[in-house]
């Protein structure tokens, strides 16, 4: 059954073309072990809400966009080894030492089943 991890992050737009650069070279790397799809998306008409919203959710701040992404697997199983082979790669070993273009500790991130197929 096919699985999706899906992020949403806060990324200051004077470091978007950095922030695009890094986002490419994880994209072949999640494809390259076998994710299949790698996608990113900028805010284009994401308003603050009265509730919630995009821009509250990641506590999004003045020069910031938001970002939403998705990687597409054709299992939970498949995705569990795929990320575990991602996070051992030393082409990415820059994302988890703080040397990224957006504050790691907004971002929201998870792991989704599919519910409905139209």
């Amino acid at each position: 059954m096919p699985y999706v991890d899906g992020f949403v992050v806060a990324v200051p737009k004077k470091k978007l073309k950095a922030y695009a650069q890094l986002s490419k070279k994880a994209g072949k790397v999640w494809r390259e072990y076998g994710a299949l799809d790698y996608r990113e998306w900028v805010a284009d008409d994401v308003k603050p809400g009265k509730w919630t919203s995009f821009p509250q959710s990641v506590k999004l701040k003045a020069g910031e966009t938001v970002v939403f992404a998705w990687i597409t697997y054709k299992s939970r199983a498949q995705r569990d080894r795929i990320n575990a082979k991602v996070m051992a790669d030393p082409r990415l070993a820059s994302m988890g030492k703080g040397d990224v273009p957006f504050d790691a500790k907004r971002m929201i991130y998870g792991g989704f089943a599919s519910l409905v197929k139209v």
